[in-house]
């Protein structure tokens, strides 16, 4: 375990800058607004900000006034952050973030949560500053795992998360009942085809539905980053503005904003999230880890698909993918289910407040 530190080499800053001067503008759809995917209008103007005002070192010393460590964990480096509760009889808390997001979805919540918890907030195997190995869901709660119990020496502790964090936190709670005591989440996973629908009452079969027409309308992403994703990563990993472009499109489609993005998400909060990717170069492993989630439940399956029998609380976010509780109680051991007025897929990033405690409550209820 070894402190670290983000510093970015000035010509990594400076290479960039060129890029984005230099960049190759396609041709736009006449008022093509978000209807062919990123808004034109949106891009070029966050360009321009990120050309002329964005300041990396800012938003780099800001990340770094939260101690940060790397440990090789069966020959995985791991980046995580490690803040220790100020309160009397903390408890050990693991944040795991998603995809297209990074560790900088909880930043906010760490005051909000440092009162009650010691919060550890790790980089996914194969994202930003952990090392760029793209690895299973499975094998990242393992990886997880070790890290609180092994490295971090908590007996037991509390896990939470959203998107691809949802599926690690539920793997680690399946894996590992003994050492998590209860889980947290936003999401709880999606129908994919294989359930008995004449199991499932009307409302989780209208949810499967949707879940349906949205994967032929929205979910191209996912379907060639958990096939093809090598064929993307070099587009993404040479241009700022592409990676940008294939990112920001996720932003607008599943946060809470009413039409403009910057009510919820500021462009300093969107671009530091891709800059983190953009420095790092992790972009291509990070998008090769849903194939490794392909090939793994092709070869029998994953743990994170099996029922959680740890307690769990669940907060639906209007902007989430609108689950009956029906269906949660088929993927988890719901212990609390709240239906939330405000936020979206990144509501540790957009209502922390609201986000944190909605923890705060739940863990306090389970120890």
């Amino acid at each position: 375990m070894k402190p670290f530190k983000i510093e970015v080499p000035q010509e990594v800053l400076n290479d960039l800058s060129t890029r984005l001067k230099q960049t190759r503008w396609t041709d736009e759809p006449e008022n093509a607004g978000w209807s062919y995917g990123t808004n034109p209008d949106f891009l070029r103007d966050l360009v321009t900000y990120w050309q002329n005002e964005y300041d990396w070192r800012k938003h780099e010393a800001e990340i770094n006034k939260h101690p940060q460590f790397k440990v090789d964990i069966d020959g995985v480096t791991i980046h995580y952050i490690h803040v220790k509760g100020k309160g009397q009889g903390t408890s050990p808390l693991i944040l795991t973030h998603g995809w297209p997001d990074s560790f900088y979805r909880f930043l906010k919540v760490i005051p909000l949560l440092n009162a009650s918890f010691d919060v550890v907030i790790p980089s996914i195997p194969g994202f930003g500053f952990s090392q760029q190995t793209a690895l299973n869901v499975d094998r990242v709660a393992d990886l997880f795992n070790q890290l609180m119990t092994k490295v971090l020496g908590y007996t037991n502790y509390f896990a939470a998360g959203g998107d691809m964090g949802t599926v690690v936190t539920k793997s680690m709670a399946v894996q590992y009942p003994e050492t998590i005591k209860a889980i947290h989440l936003t999401d709880v996973g999606y129908p994919n085809g294989t359930e008995d629908w004449s199991t499932m009452t009307p409302e989780e079969q209208a949810f499967g539905q949707q879940i349906q027409q949205w994967f032929f309308t929205e979910g191209a992403f996912n379907m060639i980053q958990s096939t093809r994703p090598q064929t993307l990563g070099y587009a993404l990993n040479d241009s700022p503005v592409g990676l940008a472009s294939w990112m920001m499109e996720k932003f607008y489609a599943w946060s809470d904003h009413d039409g403009n993005i910057e009510n919820c998400l500021t462009k300093d909060e969107l671009i530091t999230n891709v800059m983190i990717y953009w420095v790092s170069q992790s972009i291509n492993s990070s998008i090769r880890v849903y194939a490794e989630n392909a090939r793994a439940s092709y070869m029998g399956g994953l743990k994170s698909s099996q029922r959680v029998e740890v307690p769990t609380g669940i907060s639906l976010f209007p902007k989430e993918a609108q689950f009956p509780r029906a269906w949660a109680e088929r993927m988890a051991n719901v212990a609390s289910f709240s239906v939330m007025k405000k936020g979206g897929h990144f509501a540790a990033l957009e209502v922390p407040d609201l986000y944190a405690k909605e923890l705060i409550n739940f863990f306090g209820q389970q120890k």
